[in-house]
């Protein structure tokens, strides 16, 4: 009866061991998640910006300024693009660095359990350390967060000179159809779509 009583209590204590263990191992999984997700957006922006760099430097090096429909618009539009590109592949980046930061902790917590298991005076450690964790990957998800609202705003201002330019190269009687309604104007991405505007800004 002792004996049963002594490897319940071993048994009891391993799957206490091994539930504590797939906490950490679930959070590590979901922020290695985000860090790969993030990386991605992150590159997506970097290639955003060159491709803006170079579309700023075909405009200012061209001889027929004067010929190019929304000349200064354009370039003032690029700049506006430019500014937010920046700003977002900088947030990714701090997002990134936080999301490692939370990886390392929750890691740590993982090597904290495994020593609390032979060393019970310091079963505590773990918490207060996966705590830190979760901190990091809520800050970094905050900063996603801001990056996702400025990649919309991003979105929104290219389409807007979009459809500004189609009403000044399209043909009165086409662009007499469409009026202005609201922020997008009223205007469906497949109407645009059809008429192919020359040297439009291609977006994300």
């Amino acid at each position: 009866m002792a004996n049963e009583i002594v490897n319940a209590q071993a048994l009891n204590s391993t799957i206490e061991f091994l539930t504590a263990m797939v906490t950490p191992a679930l959070l590590i999984s979901a922020t290695g998640s985000l860090v790969l997700s993030t990386s991605t957006r992150l590159g997506r922006v970097v290639d955003r910006v060159r491709q803006l760099e170079e579309r700023l430097s075909e405009l200012i090096y061209r001889d027929d300024k004067d010929d190019i429909p929304l000349y200064d618009k354009r370039v003032e539009v690029i700049v506006d693009l430019l500014d937010k590109v920046t700003s977002r592949s900088r947030l990714l980046q701090r997002a990134m660095t936080w999301f490692y930061y939370g990886l390392g902790m929750f890691v740590l917590t993982s090597v904290c359990i495994a020593l609390a298991a032979f060393l019970t005076a310091y079963r505590w450690l773990p918490i207060p350390i996966g705590i830190v964790g979760i901190m990091f990957l809520f800050y970094g998800t905050i900063l996603m967060i801001r990056e996702t609202r400025m990649a919309t705003a991003t979105v929104n201002a290219e389409m807007d000179f979009t459809w500004e330019l189609a009403r000044v190269v399209a043909p009165k009687e086409v662009s007499s159809k469409y009026r202005p309604k609201g922020r997008n104007h009223g205007l469906s991405t497949a109407k645009l779509s059809e008429r192919k505007v020359p040297d439009t800004l291609s977006g994300e």
